[in-house]
C-alpha cells in the first residue's frame, strides 16, 4: 500500500451536521387523537380543544370553573371538608393517595363546589377533579354534593354539576356506595321544590356517580367523546364474551341511544347553561 494511498481516504471536505434544536418543555402538547402537535399557549385560548380534531382534554375543577363562570368570580362552599381513613384494612395506603392528589391538584377532595354567576343567573356549581383519586366519589364529595342540592333547595337556584369521574371510591368501600343513595335522596328533595338540575357529562362519566345524580339530571349535557357508561367496554366485553360496537358509551352513541339531551362543545357550554336556565325562568313566570 502506497503512502499516497494512505492520505486519499481523508475527506476534502468537513461535514457539518445540522444542530439539534431542542424544544423546551411546556411549550408543546401533543393531541392523543390526532397526534397533532399544539402550541401550549393557543390550546389554552381554545379551552383546551384541539383546533384540528376537536378533541376535548380534560379540565382541572378550578380550570372549568373559571370557563364557565361569569368574570371568574365564585365562591367556593365547603372546602374545608376533608376525608378521612375509616376503614381498618387499608394500611396506609388510602392516606398516601390522598396525600399524593392533595399535593397534585392542590383541592382537599375530587369535587370544588360553590356559587357564582352563570349568563347572570345565580347558580351552585359542582365540578369534579379527575386527577384527584380519578374523580372518585367518597364520603366527602357525596356530602358535598348533598349539601350543593341542599344550597340550591334553600335558595331556589339551579345546581350545575359537572362529572369527571370512575366511580365510586373503593377505598372507602361500602361507604363510598352510600354515596349513591345520598346523592340522589337529596336531588329528590331538591327537584320536590322545583330545582332546575343540569348534569354536565366529560371524559370519563362512569360507575357509580353515573348510575345515580350525574344520569338524573332535567337537561343532561355531554362533552363531544366524552366516555359515558357504568361498567368500562373492557369489562362488559369480558363480561358477555361478545364485541361493542364501534364508538360504544361514546356521547355520541350514548345520544343516539337517548341518554344524554344534548352535545355540546366547551366553547358553548355556558351559553348553552345560560339558555336553559333562561327558558327554565320563564316557565316559572307563567
Amino acid at each position: 500500500m502506497h503512502i499516497s494511498d494512505w492520505f486519499s481516504r481523508k475527506p476534502k471536505y468537513a461535514v457539518l451536521k445540522p444542530e439539534k434544536k431542542e424544544i423546551p418543555e411546556g411549550l408543546w402538547t401533543r393531541c392523543p387523537k390526532c397526534l397533532e402537535i399544539l402550541y401550549n399557549k393557543e390550546l389554552e385560548r381554545n379551552l383546551k380543544v384541539c383546533s384540528k380534531c376537536g378533541y376535548h382534554f380534560k379540565l382541572g375543577a378550578w380550570e372549568r370553573i373559571y370557563q364557565i363562570v361569569d368574570d371568574k368570580e365564585f365562591y367556593e362552599l365547603d372546602g374545608n371538608l376533608e376525608s378521612v381513613d375509616a376503614l381498618p384494612f387499608n394500611d396506609g395506603i388510602y392516606l398516601d393517595k390522598l396525600r399524593e392528589s392533595k399535593e397534585g391538584t392542590g383541592l382537599n377532595e375530587a369535587i370544588v363546589t360553590g356559587r357564582g354567576k352563570i349568563e347572570g343567573f345565580d347558580v351552585f356549581l359542582g365540578v369534579f377533579d379527575f386527577g384527584f383519586i380519578g374523580g372518585s366519589m367518597a364520603s366527602v364529595v357525596g356530602e358535598k354534593v348533598t349539601r350543593l342540592f341542599e344550597y340550591g333547595t334553600r335558595d331556589g337556584l339551579p345546581v350545575i354539576i359537572v362529572t369527571a369521574t370512575g366511580g365510586a371510591r373503593m377505598y372507602e368501600g361500602m361507604l363510598s356506595l352510600m354515596q349513591m343513595a345520598k346523592t340522589n335522596a337529596a336531588l329528590s328533595r331538591y327537584r320536590k321544590k322545583g330545582g332546575l338540575f343540569i348534569s354536565v357529562l366529560s371524559d370519563p362519566s362512569t360507575a357509580g356517580v353515573m348510575a345515580s345524580f350525574a344520569s338524573q339530571g332535567d337537561v343532561i349535557i355531554a362533552e363531544p367523546g366524552a366516555l359515558i357508561g357504568f361498567a368500562g367496554p373492557r369489562v362488559i366485553e369480558q363480561t358477555i364474551k361478545q364485541k361493542l360496537p364501534e364508538g360504544f358509551q361514546s356521547s355520541e352513541f350514548v345520544f343516539q341511544h337517548g341518554m344524554v339531551d344534548m352535545i355540546v362543545e366547551r366553547s358553548k357550554l355556558k351559553s348553552t347553561i345560560g339558555r336553559i336556565i333562561r327558558i327554565w325562568n320563564k316557565r316559572l313566570k307563567n
